[in-house]
């Protein structure tokens, strides 16, 4: 079904340094070190973000509330890398307004919430966005009059961004890496960490595709980044000696927090802009966003420690999301009837014995692991989408300091993401004229926004198949060209990654399942999958998606339109 890898290649040649986890910021680790000359390899257990870079906010944003937590280091390092992928990657982050309405005994005071304003104006003080305004209780009503006026007291307006594809952010990172040389694998699992004394030599994984199994190999100074996310713990157990189990470590250093999202469909009353809100039952923020036309409605937050490869909403978190929305809007009057997606990950912050989940600090921590008896091991704790470059940047700069080596400047800097080149007006005028008779204007749009510069090496499979053209499902824009371009050049291997992380299918169109004939059509014809291939794929993306996706209140219902679209 998919190309092999080339094992004899990757067994017989030291790398550099060694990436575990291909989220985010594994991905930005190995873009950095490949294109400052390291050889490297990503190892991801899954598929390129997969897991907690898959199920943020898909917000780039400083962090408001970080500054009551006094974490100004942090705030600051996150305005200035959003300035920097607002320059870099503008096809995938883009400018958003948030509006914070403030509430008398709910919300901290209006002046604080302007002192708030000022501090995270002058800390983004290169920005290219629009400072914030004040908006008095008359102005703000007039502007937003579908929101609950009781004990209001006004708001405030700024700008952040937003990554409407995150996914795709990763895979461009993981891309530009591939080009610059490094490898990079999916779907391929670490099973031992081999240590002899003070150094880890070689990892052992697995191919989750093929169940093959096979070694990566270092040198006296390689060094391995661990960058799995809430697995980092769980990685560092994998250590093995002699035949041995030996442990990296025996402190845990995740404490990580689950957070829960809902997608809705416009509702009455749904603003243009992003609303920062805290709940009027117990004042927790959250945010509703509007996404691609819909509405993205999260976070929770709350302590988790369950399995880390299965996590879903709740009911009880679902309603709580619902009922929230609907004190603030209550023209929205949302029901569980309303709710077309849920996704849920889990937050790798650090471990903090006692505190509150919203206290735990998002500022992301280097674990040096020399001091645990391994040298060359380092460990990523934190992190978020905002601030992964900076990641790579300092993980990369640490990794030459292990080789005592003088580390080159950092190109991630100024240097665009794959699709970042975005074609002049004329150019664009050009691509619809010359394809308007096979693609839909929307559609073509729609690629320019999720592909970027990299549009025309999709609709240049139209040329060579027309029948690609054609819309995978009349209710969105992508067409089947997209999958074959999953598969052949973005490291597709299942029909989750092509439905949930290459496209965003699965998260408008009921959870996708109604265009499974269409996709595995597609595949079949194009990309050599067999009829058992597609039969057993099809099965294990229902049942994903019934274990992650689909609240459990409507598990009963779901299950009769996948017998329909079966039938």
């Amino acid at each position: 079904m998919q190309a092999m890898r080339d094992y004899q290649t990757i067994e017989s040649q030291p790398y550099d340094l060694i990436v575990i986890g291909g989220g985010i910021n594994g991905a930005g680790v190995a873009r950095d070190a490949a294109l400052r000359g390291l050889k490297t390899i990503v190892i991801e257990k899954n598929d390129f973000a997969s897991g907690t870079s898959s199920w943020s906010t898909r917000l780039v944003h400083g962090g408001l509330r970080y500054l009551e937590y006094f974490e100004f280091s942090l705030v600051r390092e996150s305005l200035h890398e959003r300035e920097l992928l607002l320059r870099t990657a503008p096809h995938l982050v883009r400018p958003l307004m948030l509006t914070v309405p403030v509430y008398g005994k709910r919300s901290r005071p209006y002046w604080k919430i302007w002192a708030g304003m000022i501090l995270y104006d002058i800390f983004s003080f290169d920005k290219s966005l629009l400072p914030h305004r004040m908006l008095p209780k008359t102005k703000f009503l007039q502007h937003f009059r579908s929101l609950d006026p009781e004990n209001l007291n006004g708001g405030a307006q700024y700008y952040d961004a937003q990554a409407v594809y995150a996914e795709r952010l990763c895979l461009e990172n993981i891309i530009d890496a591939d080009r610059a040389g490094a490898t990079v694998l999916n779907y391929a699992e670490v099973t031992a960490l081999h240590r002899d004394g003070d150094r880890i030599t070689h990892l052992t994984c697995e191919d989750k595709l093929t169940g093959d199994t096979f070694d990566v190999r270092g040198h006296e100074k390689t060094v391995v980044i661990n960058t799995s996310g809430p697995w980092v713990d769980a990685v560092c157990q994998l250590g093995v000696e002699d035949g041995q189990a030996k442990p990296i470590g025996n402190t845990r250093k995740i404490g990580g927090t689950k957070g829960s999202h809902i997608i809705v469909d416009r509702f009455p009353g749904a603003p243009d802009s992003a609303l920062y809100v805290e709940a009027k039952t117990d004042g927790r923020p959250f945010f509703i966003v509007p996404w691609l036309g819909q509405v993205l409605v999260g976070t929770t937050d709350i302590p988790y420690d369950g399995n880390l490869d299965r996590i879903k909403a709740n009911d009880e978190e679902i309603d709580y999301l619902l009922r929230e929305t609907n004190n603030i809007i209550p023209s929205a009057q949302l029901t569980r009837d309303s709710v077309k997606f849920t996704y849920s990950g889990v937050r790798p912050l650090p471990y903090a014995d006692g505190k509150s989940a919203g206290s735990i600090t998002r500022k992301h921590i280097l674990v040096d692991r020399e001091k645990e008896g391994v040298k060359n091991l380092i460990s990523l704790v934190g992190g978020k989408l905002t601030t992964y470059r900076h990641v790579g940047q300092e993980m990369v700069d640490a990794a030459f300091a292990k080789m005592g080596k003088s580390a080159p400047s950092c190109p991630t800097l100024t240097r665009p993401l794959p699709g970042a080149t975005l074609p002049s007006d004329d150019e664009v005028a050009e691509t619809v004229k010359t394809y308007r008779d096979r693609v839909s204007v929307q559609t073509m749009y729609h690629l320019f926004d999720a592909y970027g510069s990299q549009t025309p090496d999709i609709l240049v499979r139209i040329d060579e198949n027309p029948e690609l053209a054609g819309q995978i499902t009349p209710e969105l824009p992508d067409i089947k060209a997209q999958i074959v371009h999953a598969v052949e050049v973005e490291y597709a291997h299942h029909l989750i990654d092509i439905l949930r992380r290459r496209t965003t299918i699965s998260m408008h169109c009921c959870y996708g399942l109604q265009t499974l004939p269409t996709v595995t059509e597609v595949l079949q014809k194009y990309c050599g999958w067999s009829q058992d291939d597609c039969d057993r794929q099809v099965a294990e993306y229902r049942a994903y998606m019934e274990d992650n996706c689909i609240p459990d209140f409507a598990l009963s219902s779901s299950r009769r339109a996948i017998e329909a679209v079966s039938a």
